[in-house]
Protein backbone atom coordinates (compact mmCIF):
# COMPACT_ATOMS: atom_id res chain seq x y z
CA UNK A 1 0.00 0.00 0.00
CA UNK A 2 1.24 3.15 -1.08
CA UNK A 3 -0.84 6.25 0.32
CA UNK A 4 -0.20 10.25 -1.50
CA UNK A 5 -2.86 12.01 1.50
CA UNK A 6 -2.88 15.31 -0.99
CA UNK A 7 -4.74 18.76 -0.17
CA UNK A 8 -3.81 22.10 0.48
CA UNK A 9 -2.07 23.48 3.74
CA UNK A 10 -4.16 23.06 6.29
CA UNK A 11 -6.38 19.95 5.13
CA UNK A 12 -4.61 18.01 7.74
CA UNK A 13 -2.12 15.14 5.76
CA UNK A 14 0.06 15.04 8.20
CA UNK A 15 -1.97 14.76 11.29
CA UNK A 16 -4.26 12.14 9.16
CA UNK A 17 -0.81 10.88 7.73
CA UNK A 18 1.03 9.75 10.56
CA UNK A 19 -1.66 8.16 12.27
CA UNK A 20 -2.75 6.29 9.34
CA UNK A 21 1.21 5.24 8.31
CA UNK A 22 0.80 3.93 12.44
CA UNK A 23 -2.09 1.96 12.29
CA UNK A 24 -1.35 0.16 8.68
CA UNK A 25 1.97 -0.37 10.10
CA UNK A 26 3.85 1.63 6.79
CA UNK A 27 6.34 4.23 6.74
CA UNK A 28 5.81 7.89 6.95
CA UNK A 29 7.15 11.16 5.09
CA UNK A 30 6.03 14.50 5.48
CA UNK A 31 6.78 15.86 1.63
CA UNK A 32 7.41 19.48 3.20
CA UNK A 33 10.37 17.86 4.69
CA UNK A 34 12.41 17.21 1.52
CA UNK A 35 11.57 21.39 -0.17
CA UNK A 36 15.10 22.74 -0.22
CA UNK A 37 16.28 25.71 1.28
CA UNK A 38 15.40 28.25 -1.60
CA UNK A 39 11.71 26.43 -1.87
CA UNK A 40 11.35 26.64 2.42
CA UNK A 41 12.25 30.35 2.22
CA UNK A 42 10.25 31.71 -0.40
CA UNK A 43 7.18 30.28 0.91
CA UNK A 44 7.67 31.78 4.45
CA UNK A 45 8.05 35.22 2.75
CA UNK A 46 4.72 34.54 1.61
CA UNK A 47 5.45 34.21 -1.67
CA UNK A 48 4.05 31.04 -3.83
CA UNK A 49 6.16 28.34 -5.65
CA UNK A 50 5.76 27.88 -9.27
CA UNK A 51 6.31 24.93 -10.84
CA UNK A 52 10.22 25.31 -11.79
CA UNK A 53 10.12 25.71 -8.13
CA UNK A 54 8.12 22.29 -7.17
CA UNK A 55 9.39 19.74 -10.55
CA UNK A 56 12.85 19.46 -8.76
CA UNK A 57 11.23 18.62 -4.98
CA UNK A 58 8.65 16.34 -6.65
CA UNK A 59 11.32 14.23 -8.78
CA UNK A 60 12.64 13.61 -5.27
CA UNK A 61 9.54 12.32 -3.77
CA UNK A 62 9.28 10.45 -6.59
CA UNK A 63 12.15 8.66 -6.33
CA UNK A 64 11.02 8.33 -2.34
CA UNK A 65 7.79 6.61 -3.69
CA UNK A 66 9.36 4.46 -6.45
CA UNK A 67 12.36 3.25 -3.83
CA UNK A 68 9.14 2.21 -1.14
CA UNK A 69 7.31 0.04 -4.21
CA UNK A 70 10.84 -1.35 -5.17
CA UNK A 71 11.38 -2.39 -1.45
CA UNK A 72 7.66 -3.62 -1.40
CA UNK A 73 7.51 -1.14 1.48
CA UNK A 74 3.97 0.35 2.35
CA UNK A 75 3.87 3.72 2.57
CA UNK A 76 2.57 7.46 3.64
CA UNK A 77 2.95 10.46 2.38
CA UNK A 78 1.60 13.78 2.73
CA UNK A 79 1.68 15.55 -0.24
CA UNK A 80 0.18 18.76 -1.39
CA UNK A 81 0.00 17.27 -5.09
CA UNK A 82 -2.20 20.43 -6.28
CA UNK A 83 -2.08 19.69 -9.93
CA UNK A 84 -2.73 16.46 -12.12
CA UNK A 85 0.75 16.61 -13.95
CA UNK A 86 2.43 17.14 -10.11
CA UNK A 87 0.63 13.41 -9.59
CA UNK A 88 1.66 12.20 -12.76
CA UNK A 89 5.55 12.93 -11.23
CA UNK A 90 4.93 11.76 -7.96
CA UNK A 91 4.01 8.41 -9.99
CA UNK A 92 6.27 8.31 -13.05
CA UNK A 93 7.94 4.52 -13.02
CA UNK A 94 5.47 2.75 -10.89
CA UNK A 95 2.57 0.81 -12.61
CA UNK A 96 -1.01 1.87 -12.69
CA UNK A 97 -2.38 1.65 -9.55
CA UNK A 98 0.52 1.72 -7.58
CA UNK A 99 0.18 4.65 -5.72
CA UNK A 100 -3.75 6.03 -4.52
CA UNK A 101 -4.00 9.15 -3.88
CA UNK A 102 -5.79 10.56 -0.97
CA UNK A 103 -7.71 14.18 -1.66
CA UNK A 104 -8.44 15.45 2.48
CA UNK A 105 -10.74 18.41 2.33
CA UNK A 106 -12.46 20.46 4.39
CA UNK A 107 -14.37 23.97 4.17
CA UNK A 108 -12.20 27.50 3.03
CA UNK A 109 -13.00 28.66 6.92
CA UNK A 110 -12.02 25.65 8.81
CA UNK A 111 -8.37 25.62 6.90
CA UNK A 112 -8.11 29.30 7.48
CA UNK A 113 -8.89 28.14 11.33
CA UNK A 114 -6.76 25.50 11.26
CA UNK A 115 -3.81 27.47 9.87
CA UNK A 116 -4.00 30.66 12.89
CA UNK A 117 -3.48 28.19 15.19
CA UNK A 118 -0.63 26.32 14.11
CA UNK A 119 3.05 27.39 13.78
CA UNK A 120 4.39 26.13 10.61
CA UNK A 121 8.05 26.55 9.77
CA UNK A 122 7.42 27.92 6.50
CA UNK A 123 4.06 27.49 5.09
CA UNK A 124 2.21 31.16 5.69
CA UNK A 125 -1.48 31.34 6.14
CA UNK A 126 -1.77 34.14 3.21
CA UNK A 127 -1.11 31.27 0.63
CA UNK A 128 -3.97 29.33 1.13
CA UNK A 129 -6.29 31.11 -1.56
CA UNK A 130 -3.43 30.52 -3.96
CA UNK A 131 -3.45 27.09 -2.72
CA UNK A 132 -7.09 26.51 -3.25
CA UNK A 133 -6.93 27.93 -6.51
CA UNK A 134 -4.50 26.22 -7.77
CA UNK A 135 -5.87 22.39 -6.68
CA UNK A 136 -7.32 20.55 -9.97
CA UNK A 137 -9.25 18.13 -8.51
CA UNK A 138 -8.50 14.62 -9.09
CA UNK A 139 -11.17 12.28 -10.82
CA UNK A 140 -9.90 9.23 -9.34
CA UNK A 141 -8.69 9.96 -5.94
CA UNK A 142 -10.27 8.86 -2.48
CA UNK A 143 -12.13 11.85 -1.17
CA UNK A 144 -12.41 12.48 2.02
CA UNK A 145 -13.47 15.40 4.34
CA UNK A 146 -11.79 16.11 7.46
CA UNK A 147 -13.95 17.47 9.85
CA UNK A 148 -13.85 14.65 12.45
CA UNK A 149 -12.08 12.65 14.87
CA UNK A 150 -8.02 11.38 12.52
CA UNK A 151 -9.34 8.09 14.06
CA UNK A 152 -12.53 8.20 12.30
CA UNK A 153 -10.40 9.82 9.22
CA UNK A 154 -8.45 6.75 9.16
CA UNK A 155 -10.99 4.12 9.54
CA UNK A 156 -12.79 5.65 6.40
CA UNK A 157 -9.81 5.86 4.11
CA UNK A 158 -8.48 2.52 5.18
CA UNK A 159 -11.75 0.95 4.25
CA UNK A 160 -12.43 3.11 1.20
CA UNK A 161 -8.95 1.88 0.19
CA UNK A 162 -9.34 -1.62 0.78
CA UNK A 163 -12.85 -1.47 -1.16
CA UNK A 164 -11.26 -0.33 -4.31
CA UNK A 165 -8.20 -3.21 -4.58
CA UNK A 166 -10.96 -6.28 -3.97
Amino acid sequence: MIVVLMGVSGSGKTTIGTLLAERAGAVFADGDDYHPLANKEKMAAGQPLDDRDRQPWLEVLNRLLRDWFAEGKSGVMACSALKARYRETLQAGMPKGAVSFVVLEASKEMLAARLTERKHEFMSPGLLDSQLATLEMPNDAVRIVNDRAPEEIVSQILAQISSREN
